[in-house]
């Protein structure tokens, strides 16, 4: 999408790729006037809510690395970002996360109800899957091999999983790092490992390229999550478009607090009454804040990026390389 230049800019490009990935799923989305026309309201409410399009943006520029065409990506980057927005939808729902706000602005089921919420949420995953039966074959892979691919990052065995995981390990003090990494790698990782996926599979890539994308998308995805936990404690309620500390607050102990938790074993009977107490929230983020837990996760996030760096060195050079190489970069500046 981006002319080859010595002069690449990443935000540029995601401007751009976000334009064309929106164009594209206006055509796709039934318009709002269609019936019943609530549920094609709600389902455009939340894709263009104003999102990232960081997976989008992943299949564009990995289809164009590998030497392919983003034309023959663009049904592939469309059905991800329908799957992430359903994710979302149904991630803040009462029953789950509970968020009133997403990206700055009432979630779904504030606006439209909890009903007609996760009813777009099962819409936008089934008209993921409609798009991307309308993609292209290679000679390596069919149509069915993408469809595949997505079916299983979204599912139990992907996205599902971090999802059921991090409901299980609400409010447990038991959970370690390592076992928040696999939440971190499955509800959030693996849709982007298979944004990568798809994008190559557009452009014929080998197997082998494959997997190196795989291990970029993992590691990205992990510092990518990562950053998001230091954030809920560092960032403002603005910078997030949702109340500060609300992981901790919700129960979900996230690096940083276990961190914190093992520098200071008092904060366990602060999490253990559930904050119940007043100022039992602001006496826990105090305990984040001025422990080594912060600058503990900002490692952990520098890590996963530079191990992403390394996946990729069999990329020929291209302006596509470079928009993947300053990802990691891209990813950690939102600390800064």
């Amino acid at each position: 999408m981006q002319e080859s230049s010595n002069q690449f800019n990443l935000s540029d490009y995601l401007a751009q790729s976000t334009r064309v990935v929106d164009r594209a799923l206006d055509s796709f989305l039934p318009g709002p006037r269609i019936k019943p026309s609530t549920i094609h309201k709600a389902m455009r409410y939340s894709i263009f809510a104003g999102g990232k399009r960081m997976r989008p943006a992943l299949c564009l520029a990995a289809a164009e690395a590998c030497g392919g065409s983003p034309e023959l990506a663009l049904h592939a980057a469309c059905a991800l970002e329908c799957v992430h927005t359903y994710s979302l939808i149904h991630d803040d729902l009462p029953s789950m996360d509970d968020d009133d706000f997403r990206r700055g602005r009432p979630t779904s089921h504030k606006v439209f109800g909890e009903a007609v919420a996760i009813l777009s949420g099962d819409a936008l995953l089934t008209l993921a899957f409609e798009i991307l039966a309308q993609s292209s074959p290679t000679r390596r892979y069919s149509v069915s091999d993408a469809i595949q691919e997505l079916a299983r990052a979204s599912g139990s065995i992907g996205m599902i999983a971090g999802q059921v995981a991090d409901m299980e390990a609400e409010g447990s003090q038991q959970i370690s790092v390592k076992q928040l990494q696999y939440i971190h790698a499955s509800k959030t990782a693996a849709l982007l490992s298979c944004s990568l996926r798809l994008g190559a599979m557009s452009a014929n890539a080998t197997p082998a390229r494959l997997q190196a994308l795989s291990e970029f998308g993992r590691h990205v995805g992990l510092a990518f999550q990562v950053v998001d936990d230091i954030l809920d404690f560092t960032g403002s309620d603005q910078q997030l478009g949702k109340p500060a500390a609300s992981d901790l607050s919700s129960g979900y102990l996230t690096a940083p607090a276990l961190f914190a938790l093992e520098r200071n074993p008092a904060m366990g009977v602060l999490i253990e009454r559930e904050f119940s107490n007043e100022g039992d929230l602001n006496e826990a983020l105090g305990m984040v804040r001025e422990s080594d837990a912060i600058a503990r996760t900002r490692q952990l996030a520098e890590t996963f990026a530079q191990e992403s760096r390394e996946a990729l060195t069999w990329l020929p050079d291209s302006p596509y390389r470079t928009a993947l190489l300053e990802l990691p970069d891209f990813v950690l500046s939102r600390l800064y």
